[in-house]
């Protein structure tokens, strides 16, 4: 039998649609409900409850503090009168009146409007959230299983101060917007926190400055407060392992970021060759998975941000996820960054992207779980501050078509200066009423044909691309996830990105080009696309008749 709801505006409120937007909130969420509409009397109510036999009723008062409270003495009363202590009352309205609803004990919860709908629905769904850091949720796939098909929300926070850094994690878990504070160390935190060899006059460059354990544990002690956030840190560059023990030590890391083929001489994030990081990544991988620690591999991105075409990002996507799996992972996170080259147009970029969802997740199964998060692209945000606002909600928009678990939030403000508590928050804000719109009913850009096509030709150019790699190794069990064979496929160029040229342990061969809002291997000399089956045969080609030469 389902359950009911009765819900009404109070005497001389006559403001609805609070009220109406709940109920239709409660009935998708499987309640009977009843409307009893505008300025209802109180002895109505209760004349109504006493009939019915609710089991929540919902009232809303919009109006002056002052008259709510005379108004729910009356309906004290009649609670005690006639013994209705049985059931669940609940109120809604503006912030001053919630106070008053809260002081006089009648209700169970309030809502304000500030916590959003997925607020609304916990609650709905049972999971009454209370300022307590159990009832939040203190891994990331609890989190995500409380709020979906609202997506956890995620941004990085790193001042060039660990003094402003510590405050400000304060100041944004007790706002109570953002369910995952990702730490970003400066440069020298990252390659040099055991080793302390600090450059110190890059203190501060690219994050906050964290010199020592203790001060990690005070920045997740000062986020135990509001929403409880989620802390997790940028991964090392040097002394990994040393560095994932003491992120879970002193922050709970909420899940570790990896990259396959990068944090070496690719991208000068550390001194360590290709091989020998795709090994150690590996390990890493692994080490979290033994653990029960999510893990996501920061690797398609990579590729994108250095101007890599389409067909590459879907490749390297499976083969992120398929080292994930490979490593004993069992929640894989997947990154999906949108806007990547910033020149890419929307239809292109959700066929990227669906690309990759559908390769990624045709390794599910029940020991490997795939959890979507989607971002904009930094590079995408524009300088102009008002510019950037609308970027970061149009990204935002198009980016909750692949229906994510998490979305990381970029602020509007970031190709113009670090993000500040208050930037952080806005950005937050903005991000999360396109949510809400969006999941109101949108239109299926999955569905469109122009978009099904180029999706079906990446994932056959992605083949093609994981087949040549698996052909430079053909007495291997396993090349694609063979630390040479993946050093190998980006020396000959399998793997490659025109932002790479020069680089000796690269290829750096390749040039792309945007074409109609795809981005492609392109022959400038020809003026010509180049098919993703004659650059991979012709790599093969070569390379054998090098091994022939030798």
């Amino acid at each position: 039998m389902k359950r009911l709801i009765i819900a009404a505006s109070i005497e001389n409120d006559v403001h609805v649609a609070g009220v109406y937007k709940f109920l239709r909130l409660a009935e998708s969420e499987g309640f009977d409900i009843q409307f009893l509409g505008p300025a209802t009397p109180i002895d109505k109510l209760v004349e109504i409850i006493r009939l019915r036999k609710p089991d929540i009723v919902g009232i809303s008062y919009r109006l002056t503090p002052d008259s709510l409270k005379s108004i729910l003495d009356v309906l004290k009363s009649r609670i005690k009168e006639y013994n209705l202590n049985g059931i669940r009352w609940i109120f809604g309205g503006t912030e001053p009146n919630c106070i008053v609803a809260k002081e006089s004990g009648i209700f169970e919860e309030v809502f304000d409007g500030t916590s959003g709908d997925e607020f609304t629905i916990s609650y709905l769904k049972g999971q009454k959230v209370l300022a307590d850091e159990v009832e939040y949720g203190q891994d990331i796939v609890d989190r995500i299983e409380r709020n979906y098909p609202y997506p956890v929300i995620r941004h990085h926070f790193g001042l060039p101060s660990y003094k402003d850094t510590l405050a400000g994690i304060k100041k944004i878990a007790s706002e109570k917007v953002l369910d995952v504070i990702s730490i970003a160390p400066d440069q020298n935190t990252q390659e040099h926190f055991f080793d302390k060899k600090y450059n110190t006059a890059l203190d501060g460059a690219g994050g906050v400055p964290i010199r020592s354990e203790e001060e990690f544990k005070k920045l997740y002690d000062e986020s135990r407060r509001g929403n409880y956030p989620l802390l997790r840190c940028y991964s090392g560059t040097n002394d990994v392992f040393k560095m994932a023990k003491m992120l879970k030590d002193t922050i709970n890391n909420a899940w570790a970021a990896i990259p396959l083929c990068w944090y070496n001489v690719l991208d000068s994030r550390g001194p360590r060759q290709v091989e020998e990081s795709i090994r150690e990544n590996q390990k890493l991988m692994k080490w979290h998975a033994d653990r029960n620690i999510p893990v996501e591999v920061n690797e398609a991105h990579h590729w994108g941000l250095r101007d890599a075409h389409d067909a590459i990002y879907v490749a390297a996507s499976y083969l992120a996820a398929y080292n994930a799996k490979k490593m004993g992972v069992k929640n894989y996170i997947a990154q999906f960054m949108f806007n990547v080259p910033p020149a890419t147009s929307p239809k292109m970029d959700l066929a990227k992207m669906l690309a990759s969802i559908e390769l990624v997740e045709s390794l599910q199964d029940d020991n490997f779980r795939v959890f979507r998060q989607a971002r904009a692209g930094l590079a995408s945000m524009p300088q102009d501050l008002f510019e950037a606002k609308g970027q970061l909600a149009s990204s935002a928009y198009l980016s909750m078509a692949i229906k994510p678990h998490i979305y990381h939030v970029v602020g509007f403000c970031e190709a113009h200066h670090a993000a500040t508590p208050d930037d952080i928050i806005e950005s937050v804000k903005i991000v999360k009423a396109v949510i809400k719109n969006t999941l109101s009913g949108m239109f299926d850009f999955t569905q469109d044909l122009d978009v099904l096509k180029r999706k079906e030709e990446l994932i056959n150019d992605a083949k093609v691309i994981l087949n040549g790699i698996r052909e430079l190794n053909t007495l291997c069990s396993d090349p694609l996830s063979d630390p040479h064979t993946l050093s190998l496929a980006i020396k000959l160029g399998i793997l490659d990105a025109p932002h790479l040229k020069g680089n000796k342990s690269a290829s750096g061969a390749l040039q792309t080009k945007v074409i109609n809002g795809a981005c492609y291997a392109f022959d400038y000399e020809n003026n010509r696309v180049i098919e993703e089956e004659e650059r991979v045969f012709n790599i093969i080609q070569n390379y054998q008749k090098m091994i022939i030469v030798a």
